[in-house]
Parts: C-alpha cells; structure tokens; sequence
C-alpha cells in the first residue's frame, strides 16, 4: 500500500515555495501520494501565538541567504518577493475554490500562483494582478473571484487551518507522512526516509 504525504502549505510562504518545487518528484520517486493542504499561515500564526521569522531582523537576513541557498541546490529559480509579507487570504482561497470546483486544473493554478510571487515577483495584494496571472494561466478569474466568496469555500480552508493546528502545525511548510510531522522544506530528506520505511 503506498504511503501518503500530506504538504500543508501557504503560497505567502517562500519555504513553501521551495518545498512545492521538491515534493512531487520526491513522491513520484517513492511511489506516494501527494496530498496538498492549503492552510491560512496567518490563522495558524495567531492559533499558536508564532511569527515569521522575517519579523526578526538578524534572522529574516539569515532566512533570505538561507532560501537563496536551498534554490541554489536544488536548481530551481527564485526571488524574494519585495511585497512580502503577504496577505494570502484571498490567494488560498482561490487555490481552494480551484480545488473545489475544477481539481483537475489545482496543479495548473497553484504552479502560476507560486511562479507569480517567488520567481515573477508580482504584486499579489493587488486584485488586478491576481486576475492577470489568473487569465494568463487559462482560468476565467471572474468566476473564480466569485467563487472565493462561496461560504464552502471559505469553510474548507479554515477546517484545513484549524485542522493543522490541531495537528501541531505552528509554520510552513509542514508535512505528515503516516502522522509524523516533519516542519521546514529544509526536513524533506526526513520525508523521503519515512516513505522508504
């Protein structure tokens, strides 16, 4: 039976960003599973009483290098977004709506979503941005905006948030394999080992 990984995850997060450029190979590889869980990472900052580590001087310039290293291993392109932090209420519901309503495009949606913050560096908080990446990438960003405010769409990323947090999640990205929690796109070996077990 194959194992399942289940990415809880935050497209203002450039950790989940790096992480979402490594998961689906990984389990590719391993033969598992990936299951993507939005999650609203300022929810479950204010559940856990936890903070970007961005709002830390010394350690958001460590963070910033350390990102830029990992992008650098791993070979893929990334930039740090001058707009950060982000509010990504909107962005994870429109991931979950896209979800929700047309699940065979998620990959389609999230890729331009991520593409748009961390390697664009487009200006997310702005609406009329958002329906260009949208439109660009094929979806028809009128519905979508319409969809974003349905009361199902709006239940389900808080249930996924709050289910997180009950879960022990205090961050981004987090990973579950087989109920152990593995934080940081830095602990992803820890994932591929729990998958050969």
């Amino acid at each position: 039976m194959s194992k399942t990984v289940e990415f809880f995850f935050d497209l203002g997060s450039p950790a989940s960003y790096l992480a979402y450029t490594q998961l689906p190979a990984l389990c590719r590889d391993a033969g598992a599973e990936l299951v993507y869980r939005p999650m609203l990472l300022g929810g479950v900052f204010q559940a856990t009483g936890n903070a970007s580590p961005a709002m830390i001087p010394a350690k958001g310039r460590y963070m910033l290098r350390d990102l830029a290293r990992f992008a650098e291993r791993y070979g893929v392109p990334m930039r740090f977004n001058p707009h950060f932090p982000i509010n990504t209420l909107t962005l994870m519901r429109l991931l979950v709506a896209v979800q929700l309503h047309q699940p065979e495009r998620f990959d389609d949606a999230l890729q331009a979503l991520f593409q748009a913050i961390w390697v664009d560096v487009i200006h997310m908080g702005d609406p009329t941005k958002v329906a260009e990446v949208l439109t660009a990438a094929g979806f028809d960003a009128q519905a979508l905006q319409a969809q974003i405010a349905e009361p199902a769409v709006k239940d389900a990323l808080k249930a996924s948030t709050e289910e997180a947090v009950k879960r022990g999640v205090f961050g981004a990205p987090t990973c579950f394999v087989d109920g152990e929690m593995f934080f940081g796109q830095d602990r992803l070996d820890f994932v591929r080992e729990a998958l050969r077990d």
